[in-house]
């Protein structure tokens, strides 16, 4: 039983009484028995608390992973990869080679920068968009959005962001913002409006304006180092694969790990004292090794069964209307709803909060039957049904695996930046098939991918009051006989 831990932790205590020659020595001993020293565990809840320390630990190994692969690369000629602490501004729409994080956007250019600010701040300018939408949405490393800014919330003129440590104190120069980052980690994902690739150049110039720099070399003729690779890391297996491959050892181990850095949020209590009652800490080392049999058995049992739960929630998450869910809480920022988070960081890693990004998931179509690229189908708009948002809007397809699906168009979204045909009395229809739907209809084509199932996200970017507050929902998506 787990209560083998337990044995040795009282041995260890009992020997530390008979050797100590004060009271003081015997608090300390108890002191740090004590959040272990507990009532033995049943199997069962071992095997409970072993599925729950998965899914909670879920954010913060998938983020390492998508961090290694996206910054083991020696300088920023790699497509949307850099060092650490430079920025990766993508130039171009991914396509669907694109597997570093599953449902990407083909809606705006990414500007990407993996910081790390355990040893001083980072100040990041973000140049005048000259009215342009943007936003710059800054994750910890448990994927809580810290701060976001951008044309929703902090304007359109030029900004100095300095992102520190947590606790961080010193002096920073004249008009930087101070950020502290919750972790020593974290990711900032910039999203600049993209009207097609006639608007490239324009944006281009906007994202050539982002830099980072370290505090000590602000207002110097500062050149970022090379970055170092690591050829221990996958950088060909798309991290989400990469973490369900990791087995239960090799899972909690890196966990603890990266711990030290990014350390648990204060309402992360309850976790916390329950993973120590099988010996997992964070902050510490886990050697699975070294458990007890009982334990190892739960970890095995407990990480099969949370994958398989976040995969589930993935697609119960949100509110289900018209085949499609939409989630409006647990997204962006998520308390202690620690599967909402891991199924959000499974299907969407580095999603927005609400506030600034609305992503309706559509599952099935009007008959409540899952997506099927051998079928046609339509969405149909009315004039009051357009989605209301206040910066654009999207519809974009995904193929079972959550990237984008080859297609003769090389098309992998739509939406109003197109040129969309609307119909006499102001609703819009769009095709979603494999095979064209006809000339005529070609500018309102989604485009199916060639075989196998599928599902499609609408993108409401800055959404309007009735979408926060659920007055609004996507019309069912109907099959074309």
């Amino acid at each position: 039983m787990v209560s083998t831990q337990i044995k040795r932790v009282l041995c260890a205590v009992t020997i530390g009484l008979v050797l100590a020659p004060s009271t003081a020595t015997v608090q300390q001993a108890f002191a740090q028995s004590a959040p272990v020293a507990q009532a033995a565990v049943s199997q069962e809840e071992a095997t409970d608390i072993a599925r729950e320390a998965y899914i909670y630990a879920y954010p913060l190994v998938l983020m390492e992973m998508t961090r290694r692969f996206s910054t083991n690369v020696a300088d920023t000629r790699r497509f949307g990869k850099a060092p650490m602490n430079q920025f990766a501004s993508v130039p171009a729409f991914p396509d669907d080679k694109f597997k570093a994080v599953v449902r990407p956007n083909a809606d705006t250019l990414y500007s990407i920068l993996w910081f790390d600010v355990s040893t001083e701040p980072m100040i990041v300018r973000v140049p005048d968009s000259g009215g342009r939408y943007y936003l710059m949405p800054t994750l910890d490393m448990w994927t809580d959005v810290f701060d976001s800014a951008g044309k929703r919330t902090t304007g359109t003129g030029e900004q100095l962001l300095a992102i520190a440590a947590p606790g961080w104190q010193g002096k920073l120069p004249a008009n930087v913002t101070l950020i502290h980052s919750p972790t020593a980690i974290g990711w900032m994902i910039g999203r600049t409006q993209t009207n097609g690739k006639p608007d490239y150049n324009a944006v281009h110039q906007f994202q050539a304006g982002f830099k980072a720099t370290p505090l000590s070399q602000w207002g110097k003729a500062y050149q970022p180092p090379a970055g170092n690779i690591n050829p221990a890391w996958d950088i060909s297996t798309p991290p989400v694969v990469q973490v369900e491959k990791l087995d239960p050892a090799a899972y909690f181990a890196l966990f603890t790990e990266l711990t030290k850095l990014n350390p648990p949020h204060a309402n992360d209590y309850a976790i916390l004292n329950r993973m120590r009652r099988i010996g997992i800490e964070p902050g510490k080392p886990f050697a699975f090794g070294s458990a007890s049999p009982e334990v190892q058995q739960a970890l095995t049992e407990g990480s099969a069964a949370a994958q398989k739960e976040i995969q589930v929630r993935f697609k119960e998450i949100g509110v289900a209307t018209h085949g499609w869910r939409t989630n409006l809480t647990t997204i962006g920022t998520y308390g202690t709803d620690y599967l909402g988070r891991a199924a959000v960081a499974f299907a969407g890693l580095g999603a927005n909060t609400v506030e600034d990004a609305v992503y309706p998931t559509a599952v099935t179509d009007a008959d409540g039957q899952p997506f099927n690229s051998d079928k046609a189908y339509v969405l149909h708009f009315d004039k009051d049904q357009i989605p209301p948002a206040r910066a654009f809007w999207s519809l974009t397809m995904y193929n079972e695996a959550q990237f984008f699906a080859a297609n003769s168009q090389n098309r992998y979204a739509i939406g109003d930046r197109d040129p969309l045909k609307y119909n006499p009395d102001g609703s819009l229809d769009i095709y979603i098939q494999r095979q064209s739907p006809g000339a005529d209809k070609e500018s309102n084509w989604l485009p199916a991918p060639a075989s196998g199932a599928f599902t499609m996200n609408l993108r409401l970017y800055w959404p309007k009051r009735e979408v926060l507050l659920g007055q609004w929902s996507p019309p069912a998506v109907k099959r074309l006989d």
